[in-house]
């Protein structure tokens, strides 16, 4: 039998980590063994119990996660999974975040779905990992899942999608100062609504997107997106 996957959470909002616990323990590959709600303790939880994952939020009342994340590298040369879920949305922290090592970063406020895909693909890698080590001389292909996980692969859009025009939605869903429709997006990039749609979906499935009804004086919702 398979032994679940460890996870400490790491919040400063004693609601919002037993909100992430509930979503933790719904995945049955894995288990939550403690909660932390300073950097301090963060740390301290780390040390005793070792933990394979960490839920992991930037904002904490002595110093922030990204400290955790660079201290838990360098001075316990750990190489604990870490998916940050945060509301810190900045360039600098997203790319400490990324420089020191963060499997996922989740910003705030975001679905259970969400994590459970990240989830879902740390399971993967973890299973991945397992089998690794029976083998002396790893593939291409099994270091690219090791290092990539499948985010390489749902960056790929699905058949009857161009990945060239699947960055021309991104970047205009990136650039827009508020949430477009899909008819806004098509006007933007010069193609058909229903065709700007299949692709504003496909960010949404994979996470990429936020996708928010709005009614309006017909009754029908009109789909607004926006980046994540």
């Amino acid at each position: 039998m398979t032994l679940p996957i460890r996870v400490l959470i790491v919040d400063d909002d004693f609601a919002v980590a037993q909100l992430h616990h509930r979503f933790v323990d719904a995945h049955d590959k894995f288990e939550v063994i403690a909660e932390a709600h300073t950097g301090a303790a963060a740390l301290d939880a780390i040390e005793r119990l070792d933990p394979d994952l960490v839920l992991l939020d930037v904002y904490l009342p002595d110093f922030s996660g990204l400290e955790v994340l660079s201290r838990l590298r360098v001075e316990q040369a750990r190489y604990t999974e870490v998916i940050a879920v945060t509301a810190a949305r900045d360039l600098a922290s997203v790319r400490q975040a990324r420089a020191n090592g963060v499997r996922h970063y989740l910003v705030k406020p975001f679905t259970a779905a969400a994590l459970r895909e990240r989830l879902d693909e740390v399971a993967r890698s973890h299973d991945a990992l397992g089998s690794a080590r029976r083998i002396q001389s790893l593939s291409q292909n099994a270091v690219d899942d090791l290092i990539l996980g499948s985010h390489h692969n749902r960056m790929l859009p699905p058949k009857g999608l161009s990945v060239a025009t699947l960055q021309l939605v991104t970047a205009t869903l990136s650039e827009a100062r508020t949430d477009l429709s899909a008819s806004e997006v098509a006007e933007v990039i010069g193609m058909s609504r229903v065709g700007a749609r299949r692709y504003l979906e496909h960010l949404v499935t994979t996470g990429t997107a936020l996708v928010e009804p709005r009614y309006g004086s017909t009754g029908r919702p009109v789909h607004r997106y926006r980046a994540r």
